[in-house]
């Protein structure tokens, strides 16, 4: 038997009335019991972060950033327990799962030092015209309101922790809603937070069930939502409230691009080294794993077998061995959906160079060559360890061939000519272009977001508390400047 975890409840923890097990995609052990709140219980939250909101935004930046600096120094202190538990809930292998934990415990402490450097506000003179004149316009940022912040599984702890962080660094009360499949990971920073002393009603983590979330989105106590996951559900999110403020992170079919002048056999090496790792290293569930490689023709035939091999070397089993590379998908019906699109491209004339089979929620690192541009994987985000691979003759069709997506996130460019990365740079229409390496790279303190279906807006520390803020000018009358 497990205990009932309860959730966090204007800074207090909570049962309902139901609750909900969470399993191992790996072996299907029970992991959890999760109390789901109860239709009172969330307006008792929503309630609370609204009354606090003004009360919180007039908090000391020293008292929001000690409760952010208390939680990074804790999640290091917890990290291999943490850990376990992610790769418990999720199926991630636990070395990947530190690595997650090792960059929340950055985002907490950017967030700590933004709290103590954000709104310094700004002067601007007026008196450039002469109606301007004896006047001093100041500029400072406040929130916007509540942020309802819903975060996907595949990250269950940083990404909660690229919702919480910006928002009480702002200033602005949160309500976060975990994934339904990884809730527990989320709700140990609800143990972080109870620690501070920050006021009751800045923070709440409901662990809500999917069907009941349309009134918490449509509540206009609610103005600022932070989503992460699903094109399909974001865009039905911002849809549902269009005078809301919306950030979408929705995804991608991240391009990774091997120009002709990354050809000696150390460049080839390492590109096809880093294009197995981070096609697989999340079982392929990130936004930004490597998913469609593009390679000149010069490089493609040195490139293609050492791609292979290096995916085939890839460790794959139970996650919770350190050896482990690749883990399960987060169920079993994610690891159909991957073997399904896979089965399509092949029964359309992709060739199967390697992988290509499922066990239970595990899917095997799989490499595809010759896939039609209107199969599925070569349309849509495969979010599972599949890799095509596709030959283009110079940087020009290159350039086009990532182009050719509805999906904008991020790309990355082997090149060692600093022309080519501008180049690139300009002509690429995603969010972040990665020069040398995978499109898998994040730094968690950069904007990070993309462009066309790939969502609206930004996160990042300081450009997610951007996000949640707006400028307000105070315009100074009478003075002698």
């Amino acid at each position: 038997m497990t205990s009932t975890t309860a959730f966090w409840l204007a800074g207090r923890q909570a049962t309902g009335e139901t609750t909900f097990d969470v399993t191992s995609p790996w072996d299907g052990r029970a992991v959890g019991t999760v109390s789901v709140p109860t239709d009172a219980q969330i307006e008792d939250a929503v309630s609370a972060a609204h009354a606090v909101r003004e009360d919180f935004a007039a908090t000391p930046a020293h008292v929001r950033a000690a409760a952010l600096d208390h939680v990074s120094r804790r999640l290091v202190e917890r990290t291999e327990e943490i850990a376990r538990l992610i790769s418990a809930e999720n199926g991630k292998p636990v070395k990947w799962a530190r690595g997650e934990v090792g960059r929340a415990v950055s985002v907490f402490r950017f967030a700590a030092e933004e709290a103590r450097r954000f709104n310094g506000g700004e002067a601007q003179r007026l008196d450039t015209d002469a109606g301007g004149q004896g006047r001093l316009a100041f500029t400072r940022r406040f929130p916007k309101g509540v942020v309802l912040g819903i975060a996907p599984f595949n990250f269950p702890l940083n990404l909660c922790a690229h919702k919480i962080a910006p928002a009480i660094a702002a200033g602005a009360p949160i309500i976060l809603k975990p994934a339904p499949a990884t809730p527990l990971s989320g709700l140990i920073l609800g143990e972080l937070l109870a620690e501070t002393e920050l006021p009751a009603g800045a923070w709440s983590i409901l662990p809500v069930p999917n069907d009941r979330m349309p009134a918490l989105v449509q509540d206009e106590r609610l103005p600022v939502i932070s989503f992460t996951g699903s094109e399909t559900v974001g865009y039905a999110i911002m849809d549902s409230v269009p005078r809301k403020h919306c950030t979408l992170e929705l995804g991608g079919n991240g391009a990774a691009v091997v120009l002709a002048d990354f050809a000696s056999d150390e460049d080839l090496d390492r590109a096809a080294q880093r294009i197995a790792t981070f096609s697989n290293y999340q079982g392929g569930q990130s936004c930004i794993s490597v998913q469609r490689v593009i390679a000149d023709a010069s490089v493609y035939d040195r490139l293609l077998p050492r791609i292979v091999a290096a995916v085939e070397a890839q460790v794959t089993g139970d996650p919770n061995d350190d050896a482990t590379d690749v883990g399960p998908l987060v169920s079993e019906a994610a690891a159909q959906r991957v073997e399904s699109w896979v089965d399509e491209a092949v029964g359309a004339g992709a060739k199967l160079l390697t992988g290509g089979k499922r066990d239970g929620a595990s899917y095997a690192p799989t490499v595809l060559t010759d896939v039609p541009a209107e199969a599925t994987i070569s349309c849509e985000e495969v979010f599972g360890p599949v890799l095509t691979v596709r030959k283009v003759d110079g940087e020009a069709e290159a350039f086009a061939a990532v182009n050719d997506s509805k999906y904008g996130l991020q790309a990355g460019v082997f090149t060692h000519d600093l022309g080519t990365a501008f180049r690139a740079h300009r002509a690429l229409e995603v969010g972040g272009v990665v020069i040398g390496d995978v499109p898998s790279y994040r730094a968690d303190q950069m904007p990070y977001g993309g462009a066309k279906q790939s969502g609206v807006g930004r996160e990042g520390v300081k450009f997610a508390m951007d996000d949640y803020t707006y400028e307000r000018v105070m315009v100074l009358t009478g003075l002698a400047l």
